[in-house]
């Protein structure tokens, strides 16, 4: 396994949609592996394949206190929603900012698990909120972007003085 470079926002890059997996192979089952090794390193509870710059529909979650519990979709879409729940949310790719955003409380997510095999999954709380979010990943969002333009105008601020210090 492998780390993988985490791409920062507001690389451009990040904005990319992601591309359906066409047949998980050993090829996805590595990046997956590579991606949940990132992860757990960053550490972070969820990876959307779009933050290391691979632009397939693949993200892995692990919201287990022990980073016990390894989740992984391929080719991941939510077929409903429900209810509302706003809540304080962090990013890998925007480090060191929590902003408060407003998704659905429950979803069902049809996705490939790592043998190919279709599966559906009923989730709410955080699960719900980490699927919603790294899903958008693979759409080409980020979550800041749900924010208020002064907001995001002072995160970007933020985020370029970061990286002039820390070059």
């Amino acid at each position: 396994m492998a780390l993988l470079p985490i791409l920062r926002y507001p690389d451009p890059r990040l904005h990319t949609k992601a591309k359906p997996v066409a047949v998980v192979d050993a090829e996805i089952r590595k990046l997956a592996a590579d991606m949940a090794e990132t992860m757990y390193e960053a550490p972070g509870i969820g990876l959307a394949a779009t933050q290391v710059n691979v632009h397939v529909r693949l993200l892995v979650l692990d919201i287990s206190e022990d980073k016990s519990q390894l989740q992984v979709f391929i080719n991941p879409e939510i077929l409903w929603r429900e209810g509302e729940h706003e809540g304080e949310e962090g990013c890998l790719s925007v480090p060191g900012v929590y902003e408060t955003v407003r998704r659905s409380e429950r979803v069902r997510v049809r996705a490939l698990n790592l043998d190919g095999q279709p599966f559906e999954l009923d989730a709410d709380g955080l699960l719900a909120i980490c699927l919603q979010h790294e899903i958008d990943h693979l759409d080409g969002k980020v979550f800041v972007e749900y924010l208020s333009r002064l907001k995001l105008g002072r995160i970007k601020a933020k985020l370029a003085k970061q990286s002039r210090i820390t070059v």
